[in-house]
């Protein structure tokens, strides 16, 4: 978001922002900006995000009887974008510490009259609320990872498990705080945070205070190399960690006994967060991570992953659907991790249940139907990749492959008994062939209009002259060898090719076997393709069980 608080024009605003002034689509700004050329010009932002001057808006919205009284609440918003830009966390941390009675020395003299006139009509805790819905809103319309998305939220809800009321959470990655406030809301549970941008964890902790959370406590550093909750045990880890960095400390960090399951490489931060979240589980405790799909194969993280299966830590994998982190279309997993209730009752046995929910849209339902579900032994998952991916394990669990193989071998048996039709009779020929005789060449068969061609395709425009016999010789070795080009491709190219001189009903018997020669190379094509399936299904199905040998 562009920094405006130099702007002379003041406050800027978005199409999508002026659309929720006027009380109209996204949409009808579009068309108000195309039809009415006195609508106000960008006064900053991108081509594709124009920002516009508020004031100018008002204007013209007053003007065009198109606009709503501007509630105070997005007064104050405006204002807050105006002043702080791309730090609107910052921003937000002012206001809460305003509204909880504290020092807010940064706050724009223009925006503190603003905050005191919301705060006699509305409650500290809805207006901070509004103002976080706003920001978390803002941020998914820019494809911004700096919050938790609520669908993300949403999932990682759905799938937590039942705490008791005193059980203590913690997320070491908890930015603004939203996936930390929102799996714990009994008022008894510890909830601990950390994190590294000091706004966000300021943010977070105000936040909580307004909401009345009494439990929350939200620390600033980085948790990896500066963990500032060493000795906590928590019921459940949540986390969203930072994806795609490979600066997270792995020099500094060699020796840690955080790396019970294997030392991270560079490029695995991700299994870094993880196993420090790991760390940090009491007996029994769980963890709830969302992590990129790529960690669930990446060759880097295999020993690891082993790891996880063979302790039996590794409890469920969940594949949520695209665009369930609304900065991106691919998919993201959910990781759920149980540490066993003693060192040495690690159940080996324990199967992971695989969840692939990506066939869902991204707002549907979260609770998997059978199909979308599969425990997996831990035999099947480690071998050479020790690959996670739910959807690769699915598919061979619900995949019919009895039905299928018994269907493929008779369309099979069925295509080579037709193949067998399809061969022309053909008798002994006197020789050299009708190559021999006269010729004509396709250029002035084209000029005289007896050829045309259908895309790049040659084919007869007359009725003295038959498709299947022009293409049929146009195939032949000779013409083909004209039609091929110094590179080896092939190409039906009519331009040096010739064809004999015959009358149409001699064309028709020669077109009648050289279109059964062409059916049958068809036929031969696709019995291939089956062949390749069947044999395809019969080794899949004998290797995963779903078929067997008879006796």
């Amino acid at each position: 978001m562009t920094d405006n608080a130099a702007s002379p024009v003041g406050p800027l605003v978005t199409g999508a922002e002026i659309a929720r002034l006027a009380g109209v689509t996204r949409a009808a700004v579009s068309n108000w900006r195309r039809r009415h050329d006195d609508f106000p010009a960008p006064a900053g932002g991108a081509a594709n995000s124009p920002l516009f001057a508020l004031a100018e808006v008002q204007e013209w919205l007053d003007r065009q009887r198109k606009g709503q009284e501007m509630s105070p609440e997005v007064e104050l918003w405006q204002a807050l974008r105006a002043a702080y830009g791309d730090q609107m966390v910052a921003g937000l941390a002012e206001v809460a510490a305003a509204l909880a009675g504290r020092p807010a020395p940064g706050l724009p003299d223009d925006v503190a009259p603003r905050v005191r006139k919301l705060a006699r009509t509305a409650a500290p805790a809805d207006l901070v609320n509004g103002l976080t819905e706003r920001f978390m809103d803002s941020a998914r319309r820019a494809g911004s990872e700096q919050v938790t998305p609520e669908r993300v939220v949403r999932a990682v809800r759905h799938f937590a498990p039942e705490l008791p009321s005193d059980a203590t959470v913690f997320d070491p990655a908890c930015g603004i705080g939203v996936l930390l406030l929102s799996v714990t809301s009994r008022p008894g549970m510890r909830c601990r945070g950390q994190e590294l941008d000091v706004d966000s964890a300021r943010f977070a902790q105000l936040r909580a205070d307004l909401l009345g959370r009494s439990g929350v406590r939200v620390v600033t550093g980085d948790s990896l190399r500066a963990d500032e909750w060493a000795d906590l045990r928590a019921d459940l880890v949540v986390c969203d960690p930072p994806a795609g960095v490979t600066e997270w400390g792995r020099e500094e960090l060699l020796l840690d006994s955080r790396w019970e399951l294997g030392t991270p490489s560079k490029a695995e931060g991700e299994l870094a967060w993880l196993q420090h979240a790991y760390a940090h589980t009491a007996p029994g405790g769980q963890v709830l991570m969302v992590m990129p799909a790529s960690v669930a194969y990446r060759k880097a993280g295999r020993r690891i992953r082993s790891e996880l299966v063979r302790r039996g830590i590794l409890r469920q994998v969940i594949a949520l659907p695209p665009g369930t982190a609304t900065s991106h279309a691919l998919p993201v997993h959910l990781w759920c991790l149980r540490r066993p209730e003693r060192a040495e009752g690690a159940d080996t046995n324990r199967t992971v249940r695989m969840v692939d929910l990506t066939g869902n849209g991204p707002g549907g339902d979260l609770e998997p139907r059978p199909d979308q579900v599969a425990d997996v032994s831990p035999i099947e998952l480690l071998d050479d990749t020790v690959d996670l991916t739910p959807g690769s394990h699915l598919r061979s669990r619900h995949h019919d492959y009895s039905g299928e193989y018994t269907a493929l071998r008779r369309e099979l048996e069925e295509q080579i008994r037709r193949l067998a039709a399809l061969l022309p009779e053909l008798a002994v020929g006197d020789g050299p062939g009708p190559s021999a005789g006269a010729t004509t060449g396709i250029a002035d068969l084209v000029g005289a209009g007896l050829v045309a061609y259908e895309g790049s395709e040659p084919v007869s425009a007359s009725e003295q002259l038959d498709t299947d016999y022009l293409q049929g010789f146009l195939r032949s070795s000779v013409n083909t060898r004209r039609s091929t080009s110094a590179s080896g491709t092939y190409r039906l190219d009519a331009r040096g090719s010739r064809i004999p001189r015959m009358g149409i009903d001699e064309q028709r018997r020669y077109g009648a076997a050289f279109r059964a020669v062409s059916e049958f190379e068809e036929g031969m094509r696709k019995a291939d393709e089956l062949s390749r399936r069947l044999a395809e299904v019969a080794r899949d199905g004998l290797a995963t069980g779903a078929l067997t040998p008879e006796e």
